[in-house]
Formats: C-alpha cells, sequence, structure tokens
C-alpha cells in the first residue's frame, strides 16, 4: 500500500488542532457556566486532603484539562491560600478528573460530529442571551472534539499498514518502559493528556496497536502531563515547587507500581471489556480510569510522605505569605468582643503589610518589566480582597455585640480603615495593568518621565509605611507626618502633570506615554489619599473615606 505521507501528516496536525481547540473551547463554556467559581472552589473546599481529592475532580471536570487545574493549584500554594498537603490532594483528584475526557471518547459518537458542531453554532450566533451562548460554546467543544478525533483517526489509518509501526507496537508490548517513554515524551510535546490518550484509543480502535503495547503508552500520558504543572512553578514559591514536584513523584510512583503488576492490571481491563462488552475506546477509557482512581487510593494514605519527600528533595523555608485570615476566631465574638476586637487589628494591620508590599513589588514592575513582580502584585492584591472580605464580615458580626463608646468608635475606625487599605489594591492593580499596556504597545516615557515617576513612588510608599505603622504603634506624630507627605504628593502630581504637558508640546513624549505617565501619578495620588485617611483614623478626627 503506497503511503501518502502528507495527508497522513495534515489529517493528524489539523486533526490534532481541532481536537485541542474543542477540548479549550467545551472547558472555557463549562468554567464560565460555573460562574468562574473554580478558584473559589479550590481555596474553600480543600480544608482537608480527601476534599481536595473532591475539589480537584470537580475542578478539572470543568476545565476539562488536569494541567489546568494543577497549575492554578500551584498558584494557589505559591500565593499562601492551600498547603502543600492539600495541595497533593487536589492533584490526585485531578488526575482522576481528567479521566472523563476519555469516557466521552469512548461514547464513539463521531458519525454526529458535524451536527453537534452546528447546533452549538445556533447557539452562539442566534441567541443573544450569555447563558445559551456558554452551553452553544459547550456543544460547539463537544461537537469539535469528536470531529477533530475523527480526523486524527482517518490520518493515523495507514499506519496500521506500516512496518516500522507494527515493529514498534511489539518492541513496546515486549519493553513497556519504551512504551511509557514515548507516551512521556509525546504527551510532553503535545501538552494535553487528553489529546495523546485521544490519540491511543483511535489506534487501538483500529487494530493499529495491542493492548498490552498501549497501556504502557497510557501510563507514560500521565507522566507527560505533569510538565505544566513544573513549567508553572518555574520562578514561584517553594512550595509552589514542591506542589509541582509532588505531582510528578506521584504519577511517577503510580506508574512503577502499575509496571510491576502489568500482567495482572491488563487481565483485570480485559475482564472489563468482555464482561461490560466495551468497544475498543472504552476499554482504553475504563484502563485510565481504573489506573488513576487506584493510583489515588494506593498513595492517598501516604500523602504526608509523599510531602515530606518532596520537602526533602526541595529543602527551604516556605518562603509564602499567609494570605488567609489568622486572627479572625468567631468564638472571641462571642466570649469577648473587645478581644475580638484587637484580633480585627492585627488582621487589619496585616492587610496593611500587604499593601506595601504590593506597592513595592509594583514598583518593581515598573522599574524592570520582569513579569515575576506583576505576578506577585496580582496575588498580593487578590489576598488584600480576601483579607478585606473576611475582616468586614467579622467586623460586621462584631457590631451586633455590646461595644463601649471608645470600642465603638475603635470599630468604625478599623472598617474605614479596611476599606482605605482595600482601595489602596484596587490603586496599585491599576498602574500594574498600565505597566502591563505599556510593555504591551512598547510606549516609551522618556529619562525625565521615568526619574518623576520614580521620586513619587518613592515618596508615597514611604507615606503608606508610615501610615500602617502609625496605625500598629497608635503614634499621632507619625501620623501629622503622613499628612505633611500627603500634601506634598499632591502637589508634586501637580507639578508633574504641568512639566509633563510641557513635554508634550515640545515633542519629547508621544500621546500614549501620557496616557500612561498622568494615570500613574493619579492613582499614586489617591494612594496617598487613602494612606492619610488611615493618620487621620489614628488622630481621631472626622474624616471622608476617599
Amino acid at each position: 500500500m503506497d503511503l501518502d505521507v502528507q495527508r497522513l501528516i495534515f489529517e493528524f496536525i489539523g486533526g490534532l488542532g481541532i481536537f485541542l481547540f474543542g477540548i479549550k473551547y467545551m472547558g472555557d463554556g463549562l468554567q464560565k457556566s460555573a460562574g468562574d467559581k473554580l478558584r473559589d472552589i479550590l481555596d474553600r473546599f480543600t480544608t482537608n486532603p480527601f476534599m481536595g481529592v473532591l475539589a480537584g475532580i470537580l475542578v478539572t471536570i470543568l476545565l476539562q484539562t488536569s494541567s489546568g487545574t494543577t497549575a492554578l493549584t500551584v498558584g494557589l500554594v505559591s500565593a499562601g491560600f492551600m498547603t502543600l498537603r492539600q495541595a497533593i490532594g487536589v492533584i490526585m483528584g485531578a488526575n482522576i478528573g481528567t479521566t472523563v475526557t476519555a469516557f466521552i471518547i469512548g461514547i464513539k459518537i463521531d458519525e454526529y460530529a458535524l451536527p453537534i458542531i452546528a447546533a452549538g453554532a445556533i447557539l452562539l450566533f442566534f441567541f443573544k442571551k450569555q447563558k445559551i451562548q456558554y452551553f452553544g460554546q459547550i456543544v460547539f467543544g463537544f461537537g469539535a472534539l469528536f470531529y477533530g478525533l475523527k480526523t486524527m483517526g482517518d490520518g493515523l489509518k495507514p499506519l496500521r499498514e506500516l512496518q516500522t509501526f507494527t515493529d514498534l507496537t511489539v518492541t513496546m508490548s515486549d519493553n513497556p518502559i519504551l512504551g511509557v517513554v514515548v507516551g512521556t515524551v509525546f504527551t510532553v510535546i503535545v501538552q494535553s493528556s487528553s489529546a495523546t490518550i485521544g490519540i491511543l484509543q483511535e489506534l487501538y480502535g483500529q487494530g493499529a496497536i495491542s493492548l498490552d503495547a498501549a497501556l504502557p503508552v497510557l501510563f507514560g500520558d500521565n507522566i507527560g502531563t505533569t510538565i505544566t504543572a513544573v513549567l508553572a512553578a518555574i520562578g514561584a514559591s517553594v512550595a509552589a515547587r514542591r506542589a509541582a514536584l509532588s505531582h510528578v513523584v506521584f504519577n511517577l510512583i503510580g506508574t512503577a507500581i502499575v509496571i510491576l503488576l502489568l500482567i495482572p492490571f491488563e487481565n483485570f481491563i480485559l475482564f472489563l471489556q468482555s464482561t461490560l462488552d466495551l468497544n475498543p475506546e472504552m476499554t482504553i477509557a475504563f484502563a485510565h480510569g481504573s489506573f488513576n482512581i487506584a493510583n489515588v487510593i494506593i498513595q492517598f494514605p501516604f500523602i504526608g510522605l509523599l510531602a515530606l519527600i518532596v520537602t526533602k528533595i526541595i529543602p527551604g523555608d516556605d518562603a509564602i505569605v499567609e494570605y488567609k485570615a489568622k486572627h479572625l476566631d468567631p468564638i472571641f465574638i462571642e466570649q469577648s468582643p473587645s478581644l475580638a476586637l484587637s484580633q480585627a487589628k492585627e488582621e487589619v494591620l496585616r492587610m496593611g503589610e500587604f499593601s506595601i508590599v504590593g506597592l513595592e513589588s509594583t514598583h518593581n514592575y515598573l522599574k524592570t518589566g520582569t513579569s515575576k513582580y506583576s505576578e506577585q502584585a496580582y496575588s498580593i492584591e487578590d489576598a488584600i480582597n480576601n483579607l478585606d472580605r473576611k475582616i468586614t464580615d467579622y467586623l460586621v458580626k462584631l457590631s451586633s455585640t455590646s461595644l463601649s463608646d471608645n470600642e465603638s468608635e475603635e470599630h468604625s475606625t478599623l472598617m474605614d480603615t479596611v476599606r482605605d487599605i482595600e482601595r489602596i489594591g484596587d490603586h496599585f492593580e491599576n498602574i500594574v495593568e498600565l505597566v502591563d499596556y505599556q510593555i504591551a504597545n512598547k510606549v516609551e516615557l522618556t529619562e525625565a518621565a521615568d526619574i518623576d515617576l520614580e521620586e513619587m513612588f518613592t515618596l508615597t510608599q514611604s507615606t503608606v509605611k508610615e501610615a500602617i505603622e502609625a496605625l500598629r504603634t497608635n503614634n499621632k506624630d507619625l501620623a501629622n507626618e503622613v499628612r505633611l507627605k500627603e500634601d506634598k504628593i499632591d502637589k508634586m502630581e501637580r507639578s508633574l502633570r504641568k512639566k509633563h504637558i510641557l513635554r508634550m508640546n515640545e515633542g519629547l513624549c508621544s500621546g500614549q506615554a501620557g496616557i500612561v505617565f498622568v494615570d500613574i501619578i493619579s492613582n499614586l495620588e489617591r494612594i496617598g489619599d487613602h494612606a492619610v485617611n488611615i493618620a487621620e483614623a489614628v488622630l481621631g478626627e472626622d474624616h471622608e473615606t476617599l
């Protein structure tokens, strides 16, 4: 038989592209339908490793990618929202959740792929309601997944007649390690275990590969998918790198165990195939599901040991900030409102420290353009928003208790201060977005503008630091110093605007640069306003929260 190599390659890579698009598009639709609450699910429902497994399964089904779940988990660990033990539970759950795609493929409805795509397109283009459009996105992605798979399968059909490919499958049958390596490498290249398992299902369905050759490749796919978590952890905190490594170690251990028990495992899959009358594609799906569920059951009791192993491999302190509230114990509200108030103040001070760190990260991003600083600033802003909600809820509950006049005044001050710190976070996030715009559009600021921004940024940072310190120590002299500095910030903002207009009139800088510069100094001026609000609360004067 003559092998049309060009057609094989074109149908394979084209089908693979459509398949990957289908998974991504369907996952996006599911995520939007879920109300974009996936991060909240992981943050809220991972109180212990078992809950972490369940959360990992659910989020992966919604995202349609275990890589996305593990990358999200690494981010949460890096931000301090999740412990390593909780993260390992989520990663285990993600491995189970990703098997759903293989089961969907096993349904074998590729003959109806085009009508499904058409139905999705109708929902997308002829309905304006957002929820219907999200459902249309899911349907369209679902159809594209099957159409891509069918196209890939058509391209792969000639392989079963190719002697070289037949020899390779025989070799993989005799040497399972080779199959594991092939599956790992291919998944690393494609960046999707769902795609490589889909290809494996097609090959097995066409009789191009035997079950004993397919299973090791399947195990390798699970190892290859860990590359996304590894990439997500590069440059991240020690805890995040440990979470990524735990994903790798978990799959390596699971693969090693099943390779040693390959013959019994293969017999078990053949038993399921005959008992349940499974088609070839569904057989691979059951093999994938059985492997991952067994892997989680075997290793779940040893999560603590797994955490210890990765901690030994990646030594060092967990240089993460605990972004979850530390001092807001609800029991104090009932038993000692005054103590609860002091605990709330401690949490507000922590929130203030985050605003200082966030400003420093933003300043570094402005100076260097290095993405790690923008990621830090966004992460800290998330943390500030999280603490804002938690502290406000706590203070609202506390307001219903009996507080003295002084305590009521302090309670009111804390409510205002929380709002001011949250607004500081919003403003430095605005600056990060302006720097993003500057980098993306290659906007160049003049040297004079850079010097002006550096001066104003430094002054604003020191003003916020002193405001938080004045709140911590109730230092009225320091609070007065903040007021003086804020006056200086206001005057500097007006002066810099005038200087910038002169530069623009002289043609020294562009309109885009003008927008970036003016918006940055405007946000810095607003940060100064919120810092002086905090200081005036210390001075005990009536002030309007800006």
